[in-house]
């Protein structure tokens, strides 16, 4: 359903997605004057990301940039010619560091002699890999040992973390977006809107005057973004960070077409907003009703995700039930206590509520 709000801008109640079908992988679709929407195809089970060029005086700015495989180099050679008309990439502009948005970064800029537009932690996150190898890493196992996974399960994860699939090159430089930063691409004014949470410093894309949002992964249609605790940060708050980043996307009009990395662009943005924040609700009330003893992360997370088909979905699902489960000591709801190798949570005590987590230190 649509009403009318008001200064004639649209506010939506539902999901409404003006293209019934994507773009044919490897294709593009025009979704405004000058803007190509580009399907990438990517070799997971999701098997796609959207990318988005932006023309731009004598050539096109590109948003992100797909896997660095061969196919997406295939891919792209098909799109200079065809869609590009031969035409130069002038600047390329990543979302957030991760793989399927960055993995090309540095082959389309070194090809085209071009800058590199992203945020300072994004930058920055591209530079800090996983363990390489089979060698064992004593952060990486104690990290999910803390969460209480066998050992097994832990030396399930350095195979998928080793695909050649999750490698980067990285561009020696970048030109820095931060929030409210204004970038002139054509005709249009699009203004830097920060996310957090999936990642550190996630850059949208907002233009006002056509109403457009180029959203990344921060906010998509269907599918939620992983919001994840790992190895890297292990006390650290992203869900806190997350549902922060979705109060601040409410200032946007509902009336933008989001334009998403994954499925397909839609209307409905505040209508969204609010099942992203029902979902982690959700999660919420689904651990502590679990707690009626103290819980492992590994044994808790079969309560927010309880099909798992292979290591890396196992990954994904320790990762944020551990987000979760951080976020929920942040706000004094939880306490943890270390027996043997792994943490134990429980239910904070009357006399607990409302005191902020203090990390304890073991030696």
């Amino acid at each position: 359903m649509i009403d009318l709000a008001l200064g004639g801008r649209e506010s939506y109640s539902e999901l409404c997605f003006p293209w019934e079908t994507p773009p044919a992988p490897g294709q593009v679709q025009e979704v405004a004057d000058g803007i190509l929407w580009l399907r990438m195809p990517l070799p997971f089970g999701l098997d796609h990301i959207n990318l988005y060029l932006l023309k731009h005086e004598h050539g096109w700015v590109v948003v992100d940039t797909g896997l660095g495989t061969d196919q997406s180099k295939d891919v792209w050679e098909r799109v200079f010619e065809e869609a590009l008309h031969g035409e130069p990439v002038l600047a390329v502009i990543c979302t957030h560091f991760h793989y399927d948005h960055t993995g090309m970064l540095g082959w389309l800029v070194d090809r085209f002699q071009c800058p590199a537009y992203m945020s300072f932690g994004e930058y920055q996150a591209m530079f800090v890999t996983p363990p390489k190898g089979d060698k064992p890493n004593w952060a990486f196992d104690q990290f999910f040992q803390r969460c209480g996974l066998s050992s097994e399960e832990i030396a399930g994860f350095r195979p998928v973390l080793t695909q050649t699939f999750y490698s980067i090159e990285a561009p020696s430089s970048f030109r820095r977006l931060s929030e409210g930063s204004e970038l002139r691409i054509g005709n249009r004014n699009w203004r830097v809107v920060m996310g957090s949470g999936h990642s550190p410093e996630h850059a949208c894309l907002y233009n006002d005057e056509d109403q457009l949002l180029i959203s990344g992964d921060q906010i998509l249609p269907r599918i939620t973004s992983s919001v994840c605790v790992g190895v890297t940060e292990p006390e650290a708050n992203p869900l806190g960070d997350w549902l922060e980043s979705v109060r601040r996307f409410r200032s946007l009009p509902d009336s933008v077409l989001v334009l998403p990395a994954h499925e397909r662009p839609f209307h409905g943005l505040h209508h969204r907003l609010q099942q992203l924040q029902k979902h982690h609700d959700d999660h919420f009330d689904r651990i502590t009703a679990a707690l009626a003893q103290p819980m492992t992360t590994s044994a808790l997370r079969p309560v927010l995700f309880p099909r798992i088909k292979n290591s890396f979905d196992l990954l994904m699902a320790v990762g944020e039930t551990q987000a979760h489960l951080n976020f929920l000591l942040n706000r004094g709801l939880l306490v943890r206590e270390l027996r043997g190798d792994a943490y134990h949570y429980s239910l904070a005590g009357a006399a607990d509520q409302g005191q902020f987590f203090a990390e304890d230190i073991h030696v």
